[in-house]
């Protein structure tokens, strides 16, 4: 039997997509003939996630995920073509699985993509790979982010949610106090303001400096534009900077719950502090083809 080298299952994997376990097996069965194993794979329907691959994937779902402790949460966004795979139980499932995974890693999308898969067969990308060629779609594993509080609790909240604990918005808040109890509870309620509002930070001192200097700036055009003297302008501007904070930075907006307290001052009176939040929307900053999934079914159904 000819030898199965690392070097023959990349090429194999270059050349037809397919997952690492599924090369490997495609050359064993084989004999290690290369073409005769992406014959094998086609037929095996396999080897269609190359051609998925160049396809936009803007839709899908955010998943949160929680230890049983709660102190450790994670966020995770799975991209599909369409909204109609998202609602697949297929992908729900591997979703579920990888957001799982996500809370045994650093929390860096390079060691999700490494994880193991939980059935044991190569890794997450893999996985992902071979669900790409079961269902017909590209899909991306594009981003996630790991929370810890070691002395509180890692609350989570879905906004728009199609299963459960996946959504279009996902968001985790990390609060650190006494009681277990009333910082998840007060964690969930300061998640779902950050679903509302989509803070560019937790605090003034974490704000992009580029944001508040462009900012700054815009402001003092307009001030200028007023004709009063330098030293009012300046006046003028540190008021308008601090509510520019209340717009922007989390602790200091107004709590839609309550908005005449800050989201800070509730967080102080639920006796917790904030250790940080992290928000995805889903698709965000991806841009979608103009020769869309659903525009390519549409011509074809067109032509017919």
């Amino acid at each position: 039997m000819a030898q199965i080298t690392a070097a023959l299952v990349k090429d194999l994997r270059d050349r037809t997509g397919a997952g690492m376990m599924d090369a490997k097996k495609a050359l064993v069965e084989n004999d290690g003939d290369t073409e005769a194993a992406i014959d094998w794979l086609r037929a095996k329907g396999l080897s269609k996630a190359a051609k998925k691959s160049g396809r936009t994937a803007a839709d899908g779902l955010v998943a949160a995920v929680r230890s049983d402790d709660g102190k450790t949460g994670a966020l995770v966004e799975l991209n599909a073509e369409t909204d109609f795979v998202a609602r697949n139980e297929k992908f729900q499932s591997a979703l579920r699985e990888i957001a799982a995974e996500a809370l045994k890693t650093d929390g860096s999308l390079e060691a999700l993509q490494n994880a193991p898969a939980p059935s044991g067969e190569g890794s997450v990308t893999d996985m992902i790979t071979a669900l790409v060629a079961t269902v017909g779609e590209n899909m991306t594993l594009r981003r996630t982010a790991k929370l810890s509080a070691p002395n509180g609790q890692v609350a989570s909240y879905i906004h728009s949610a199609e299963a459960p604990d996946m959504g279009k918005i996902g968001v985790l808040v990390a609060l650190e106090g006494a009681d277990a109890e009333k910082l998840a509870d007060a964690g969930r309620k300061v998640a779902m303001h950050v679903a509302a509002t989509s803070p560019a930070s937790a605090t003034t001192d974490d704000l992009d400096p580029e944001l508040v200097e462009r900012e700054r700036q815009v402001l003092t055009d307009q001030a200028r534009e007023s004709g009063k003297p330098d030293n009012v302008i300046e006046k003028m501007i540190e008021g308008r900077i601090k509510k520019f904070y209340k717009e922007v930075v989390l602790v200091e907006q107004p709590f839609v719950m309550n908005p005449d307290q800050t989201v800070g001052q509730f967080i102080e009176e639920q006796g917790a502090t904030l250790v940080g939040f992290v928000r995805f929307t889903l698709g965000e900053g991806i841009e979608k083809d103009a020769d869309d999934f659903a525009a390519e079914v549409a011509s074809m159904t067109s032509k017919s």
